[in-house]
């Protein structure tokens, strides 16, 4: 299994939602404008990323999490502001950041 990568390197993304697309673009070695249709289903097929981006708004989720699964991957979003982006095949997993 590979090591994270550092989540104390914020991509400087203030939602979940853009954390979530710009770890996968990282990952797979894509510009974050890629991670789109045809090649990527929606991502509000899987979750509503309005209640996602609402559901960790502010400093009030502190201990919360939710995960789901996207374009292949586990997706973990915590409340301490980091996203898990977890490729199942390999383990190897990109942590992006939501929150300084």
């Amino acid at each position: 299994m590979t090591a994270p990568s550092d989540p104390s390197a914020a991509d400087g993304a203030d939602r979940p939602t853009r954390a979530t697309i710009e770890a996968i673009a990282r990952h797979e070695g894509i510009d974050v404008t890629a991670v789109e249709p045809p090649a990527y289903e929606p991502l509000y097929t899987v979750v509503d990323p309005e209640a996602l981006d609402a559901l960790f708004r502010g400093d009030s989720s502190g201990g919360a999490s939710l995960s789901f699964e996207y374009a292949d991957y586990d997706i973990t979003v915590s409340g301490d502001g980091r996203v898990d982006v977890t490729d199942p095949s390999t383990g190897e997993t990109v942590v992006g950041c939501f929150r300084e």
